[in-house]
């Protein structure tokens, strides 16, 4: 214990001892170097000063843009499931609805022929409160939806394949 303390003590003594050697009185060297010559200065911008117009943007032009050819939903065969194909058709909707409140909404719910006629009507309703339920998830206020159904009475397709019936099996968006 002696010892480290001993020890402790001559390193001290040696870092005072170095400090002391350090001369405060001197002013500190100064290195001096010839200026180096600078390249041509830059030019002045013409346009400094002058004030430019701002652009305006018209968001609801462009969202109504974004959702013009984008106005149907499928599904698939008795289901009224919204796939993850259409989550940005719904999205792009919401901010169009989000950014005008006055806007509403007509969610027509269709069907295709097979099934009766009941049962094709409440399918349709199905789909079209599945597609109203996501856009008011997105912020839309549930008054600016109207989620109706009119089962198999309105095909987009009159024919009887499954390429016919798979376009019939839908949700279109309409503005009120």
């Amino acid at each position: 214990m002696k010892f480290e303390k001993l020890m402790l003590g001559l390193v001290a003594a040696a870092a005072l001892s170095a400090c002391s050697s350090t001369k405060l009185d001197e002013p500190a060297p100064v290195e001096t170097k010839a200026p180096v010559a600078q390249a041509e200065p830059p030019k002045a911008d013409p346009n400094a000063g002058s004030q430019r117009p701002v652009q305006t943007v018209d968001l609801g032009a462009q969202l109504d843009a974004a959702v013009s050819n984008q106005r149907v939903v499928y599904f698939d065969f008795d289901s009224f499931v919204v796939k993850d194909d259409y989550r940005s058709l719904i999205e792009n909707h919401a901010k169009r609805l989000n950014n005008k409140k006055t806007l509403q909404l007509s969610l027509e719910g269709h069907a295709d022929e097979r099934g009766g006629r009941e049962y094709n009507l409440a399918l349709g309703q199905k789909r079209a409160e599945a597609v109203a339920k996501s856009l008011t998830l997105l912020g839309v206020s549930s008054n600016q939806v109207e989620p109706v159904s009119f089962g198999k009475e309105r095909p987009a397709d009159t024919g009887h394949t499954e390429e016919a019936w798979a376009k019939n099996r839908r949700v279109e968006l309409r503005d009120k």
